[in-house]
């Protein structure tokens, strides 16, 4: 497996954690086990970020492209805000 591959898979499957653990805490009535849960998320999610810092300046990931002022607007409009 190249590089590139095993970055791009490691940042999927760091993205499905973190929508996981935001399933769970939202469910969780227990005080300190959401506590833990919020601080596992919390440090996968500074993972994330720095991989995909990393994979965007090896070139492994390129973002889309940023969305025109008119586009973001069009959405805001659609969603009520």
């Amino acid at each position: 497996m190249q590089d590139k591959e095993m970055v791009n898979d490691i940042l999927s499957m760091t993205k499905s954690s973190l929508t996981t653990y935001a399933n769970f805490i939202g469910e969780t009535a227990n005080p300190q086990l959401r506590s833990t849960i919020q601080q596992i998320r919390n440090s996968d999610e500074q993972f994330q970020y720095q991989l995909f810092q990393l994979a965007e300046q090896k070139g492994f990931y390129k973002p889309a492209a940023q969305a025109d002022h008119s586009d973001i607007q069009t959405v805001k409009s659609q969603v009520g805000q």
